[in-house]
């Protein structure tokens, strides 16, 4: 193997290990500090900006798999989450 090889396959290994390292503590994500200017609102994220979730099979921040769910929950400003209307339907300040 040449100097320039080596050096190619050095680099090419140590972003392989940062890229899984990151999906490693993107796995475990916890929720979002809590914000004491806002309220939780069910049902407004987008896929993978959640905030949160709740219930069973639900995990935590950035994990949801789709647009609206109702189980999982987004920070929005205090007293707007129900005048929030998405295509599914309006926040919910409770989970369904």
């Amino acid at each position: 193997m040449t100097d320039k090889t080596q050096h190619a396959a050095a680099s090419l290994a140590g972003a392989f290990a940062a890229a899984l390292s990151l999906m490693a503590s993107s796995a475990s994500a916890g929720p979002v500090a809590p914000q004491p200017s806002m309220d939780k609102c069910y049902g407004v994220a987008l896929k993978g900006a959640n905030d949160c979730a709740a219930g069973a099979g639900a995990s935590c921040a950035g994990t949801s798999k789709a647009d609206y769910e109702r189980s999982r929950w987004k920070y929005v400003p205090k007293g707007t989450c129900e005048s929030i209307v998405t295509p599914e339907g309006h926040g919910m300040n409770s989970p369904t």
